[in-house]
């Protein structure tokens, strides 16, 4: 059985850059839903939740009428790269980043808020900007669940199917993902090629979400409770 890699390292270059432009986004966002009180606060919490509950189509859909050569963002990214941005690898950036950022946002928001807030005032007392307490101070204190938050979205933007499918196809060699690559090898009755790829897939999941779990210390702090 010949084994076309190309999906695999497809998901894998898609999965880093969407968390690392995630990561930089969802700090960003958490950070403001979490120090700043202002008007619309509640709606772009209610949006940063959006992505969990509506079906993958649908958020393909609003990709689709949002970044086609129709809508004003798509004709601009046309214009600046010479090439429409929908059914290329970089839509599928932008499904896994709609995919996994939610999940850094909420994570991050929740690690920021479990931070004694003491430390934070002290420094801003002692005249540190904004910015130098965050970097100083917050970040360094809830950088652990953060990092854990990283590789599982991470490993969901690796598994995405469903707005990957929508808005960058399914085309072989350009953006076939791995996830696309497996319905197509059931669909063509192909299954030693879908169980190679769902394993490999897993095996993936399972270590990255191993290292989340002792980033996090989740079992030390099992073992400290049974103690």
């Amino acid at each position: 059985m010949q084994i076309d890699w190309f999906p695999l390292w497809l998901s894998l270059r898609v999965a880093a850059i969407s968390t690392l432009i995630s990561l930089v986004f969802g700090l960003w966002l958490a950070w403001l839903l979490t120090q700043r009180d202002f008007r619309g606060r509640n709606v772009l919490d209610a949006g940063v939740t959006l992505p969990f509950v509506l079906p993958p189509t649908v958020l393909g859909y609003y990709l689709l009428v949002l970044l086609g050569r129709n809508s004003p963002i798509g004709q601009m990214y046309e214009w600046l790269f010479g090439q429409p941005l929908v059914f290329t690898w970089q839509a599928a950036v932008v499904a896994a980043i709609v995919h996994s950022a939610p999940l850094l946002v909420l994570s991050a928001r929740a690690a920021f808020e479990s931070v004694d807030h003491t430390y934070e005032r002290a420094a801003r007392t002692l005249g540190a900007s904004e910015w130098r307490v965050f970097r100083s101070v917050t970040l360094p204190l809830a950088w652990r669940p953060i990092l854990a938050a990283t590789a599982v979205a991470f490993a969901r933007s690796l598994g995405d199917f469903g707005v990957t499918i929508m808005i960058a196809g399914n085309i072989p060699g350009r953006t076939q993902t791995v996830a696309v690559a497996i319905y197509d090898a059931v669909e063509a009755g192909n299954g030693a090629l879908a169980r190679t790829l769902v394993v490999i897939v897993s095996a993936v999941a399972l270590l990255i979400l191993s290292v989340a779990n002792r980033t996090a210390g989740v079992y030390p702090k099992s073992r400290q409770a049974a103690r």
